[in-house]
C-alpha cells in the first residue's frame, strides 16, 4: 500500500510553486536524493496539496497564519521563505508589520525583533522599503 497520492502531490506542487516560486521548488526537488525525496514528496502532497489545496481559506490568509505559526516555532529560515510567499499572495508591508506586532505580543519581543530583521532583509530586497 502506497501513501503517495499523485493527485494530491500535483495539486500541492502547483500551489507550492505559486506561493514560494517555481525556481525555489524545482531546486529543492532536484536536490532531493533517495534519502530526502520521500519527505519532499510527502510534504508537497500533505502541506501544499492537502493543507493549502482547498478554497475554504484564501492563500493570503493562509500565508498570514503561517507567518504567525512559523514565528512561534522560531524557524526563521522558513519564516523568510514564507514571507516571500506571503508577499506573492498579496500580504502588504503594513500587514507584515501588524503580524509582527502580534508575534511580539504572543511570542515575545525577541522573536518580534528577529522577524523585523528578516522582514527588513526581504522587503528591502523586494524594493518595498524606502527608509
Amino acid at each position: 500500500m502506497s501513501i503517495f497520492d499523485e493527485d494530491l502531490f500535483l495539486k500541492g506542487l502547483e500551489q507550492r510553486k505559486a506561493t514560494v516560486g517555481a525556481d525555489y521548488v524545482e531546486r529543492n526537488l532536484a536536490a532531493a536524493d533517495d534519502f530526502s525525496r520521500p519527505f519532499q514528496e510527502a510534504m508537497t502532497a500533505w502541506c501544499w496539496g492537502f493543507g493549502w489545496g482547498d478554497e475554504v481559506i484564501d492563500a493570503k490568509t493562509r500565508s498570514m497564519m503561517n507567518l504567525s505559526m512559523i514565528a512561534a516555532l522560531g524557524k526563521m529560515t522558513e519564516w523568510e521563505i514564507h514571507l516571500k510567499g506571503a508577499l506573492t499572495n498579496g500580504v502588504t508591508v503594513e500587514e507584515v508589520r501588524a503580524i509582527i506586532h502580534v508575534i511580539g505580543i504572543y511570542c515575545g519581543v525577541p522573536q518580534a525583533l528577529e522577524c523585523f530583521r528578516v522582514a527588513r532583509k526581504v522587503l528591502e530586497a523586494e524594493g518595498l522599503l524606502g527608509d
